[in-house]
């Protein structure tokens, strides 16, 4: 179900030894599961915080357990650490977590909103930026409202073009065209005040 690769197993029992607790394993549960908003939390673990439901996995010196609840959205979750010269990155990969892009029969509005909460806001959050859908009209044009870091930025431009656009397009065949309806000139804390840099999204 959950691939733990040997180096993350040895993180993990790095991060147990220096717990000094006798049975302490590694509990790994799904938040807002099979929504755009999911994610993966991990937490130590005693035997008597256990409730029974758990799926657990043997590693070796210690045991990692998978919240119940959570276990099919982890199907074919892979868990990996990556060193670098600050000490390493977790990393978790588990596709499933979102859910799926709605169907066809959904619907235009609700395939391109969760296209911008599942791809493109994560993005730009690291840039303080988000996009809001305002309107699809009848002849598939998509109206957005920039906010954040991409009200009154430099670049938006290129970032409507080169990211949100695309992504959108290849998810959405039906897009005839991607619009902003954003009054750059109030933006208040730009990510780029100037035209320099480069797209949010790259």
């Amino acid at each position: 179900m959950i691939e733990i690769s040997e180096r993350a197993q040895q993180h993990f029992r790095r991060l147990l030894t220096q717990q000094g607790i006798d049975g302490l394993g590694i509990r790994l549960r799904v938040t807002h599961a099979g929504t755009p908003a999911a994610n993966c939390e991990l937490e130590f673990c005693e035997p008597a915080e256990l409730d029974g439901s758990e799926w657990t996995i043997e590693c070796e010196g210690f045991e990692f357990h998978v919240e119940g609840a959570s276990a099919p959205w982890l199907d074919g979750a892979q868990i990996d650490f990556e060193p670098n010269a600050t000490g390493g990155q977790l990393n978790i990969r588990a596709p499933k977590i979102k859910g799926e892009m709605p169907a066809a029969e959904a619907g235009m509005i609700e395939r391109v909103r969760y296209v911008l909460d599942a791809e493109i806001n994560p993005r730009l959050a690291s840039h303080g930026g988000r996009i809001s859908l305002l309107e699809v009209d009848a002849e598939g044009v998509v109206v957005l409202q920039f906010g954040g870091g991409c009200h009154g930025c430099g670049m938006v431009d290129v970032t409507l073009k080169q990211g949100v656009e695309r992504t959108l397009r290849e998810r959405v065949p039906e897009i005839t065209a991607v619009r902003d309806a954003t009054d750059h000139a109030g933006g208040t804390q730009p990510y780029y005040s100037r035209k320099e840099g480069h797209s949010a999204l790259s």
